[in-house]
């Protein structure tokens, strides 16, 4: 009987035991399920906040590295430009060096252009009067030529280059008629009339016409400076002489009268 007893309070107290447990998990559970909530949802705020951070972070790593590679591009062009801006003032010093040249030499030439001028003008004035005192070769053309050269050097659109180049030119033309045979057409005054006349010459040695027809010709002398009419012995002559000049026969010796050289002082040569 007293185990029984004894048995029924130990049964007691364990259940009076399990009972007060049972009340205290009741109690606390929710309260630690509640706190365990809110650390995991802080938790989960905190690794939110951190991955926004890192965001964040990266975001302005790679803007910082982005304007650093800009920075570094602008520093390459500045180095660029300040490489440019020295070598366009070492142009700008050779184009002005260059360009005081060029004044001084613009300089110069007006000066020679002002001495030019006056020699052009004589160089003309004899030639004319080559022209006068030469045998009439040629006559008109020359003189038209002399006409022309003149008339040029009242233009301003030439150069003096060119009016020197032209005057030269005319010097040379009348070189050359002294080393050519020739044979041409040309109007000329007989008797008061104008008639076309072929002429025949021997570079500066023998000046020769003949009419169309054939039934007149004549030499120039330069010692009287006139026209001795041809016996008509030559005029065959005169013909062949013709023919030779102009390609229509073969080279021949031609039998002409020739007037005696004119030495220097006027007097006839020897």
């Amino acid at each position: 009987m007293h185990c029984l007893t004894r048995s029924s309070r130990i049964a007691s107290v364990a259940l009076t035991a399990l009972t007060t447990v049972a009340m205290l998990l009741t109690t606390v559970a929710p309260a630690f399920a509640e706190g365990l909530d809110e650390a995991l949802t802080a938790e989960v705020k905190g690794t939110e906040a951190s991955a926004n951070s890192q965001r964040r972070i990266d975001k302005i790593s790679t803007q910082t590295d982005e304007m650093a590679t800009q920075y570094r591009q602008i520093l390459e062009e500045i180095d660029g430009l300040r490489s440019y801006n020295t070598q366009l003032d070492r142009l700008l010093g050779a184009q002005e060096s260059e360009l005081a040249s060029l004044r001084e030499q613009i300089d110069n030439v007006t000066g020679i252009g002002r001495q030019m001028t006056p020699l052009m003008l004589r160089m003309l004035d004899r030639l004319e009067e080559f022209i006068q005192l030469d045998i009439p070769l040629h006559k008109q053309e020359r003189e038209d030529r002399i006409e022309r050269l003149r008339d040029m050097m009242n233009r301003a659109d030439v150069t003096n280059a060119e009016k020197y180049r032209r005057i030269m030119e005319a010097f040379q033309i009348e070189n050359e008629y002294g080393r050519t045979v020739e044979a041409y057409k040309e109007t000329m005054e007989i008797d008061g009339e104008e008639r076309t006349l072929e002429f025949l010459s021997f570079g500066r040695v023998a000046l020769i016409y003949q009419s169309l027809d054939g039934e007149q010709a004549a030499f120039w002398d330069q010692r009287t400076r006139s026209w001795i009419p041809l016996p008509d012995a030559y005029k065959s002559a005169v013909k062949k002489g013709l023919r030779v000049a102009q390609k229509q026969t073969a080279p021949d010796l031609v039998r002409l009268p020739v007037p005696a050289p004119v030495a220097a002082s006027g007097g006839a040569a020897q």
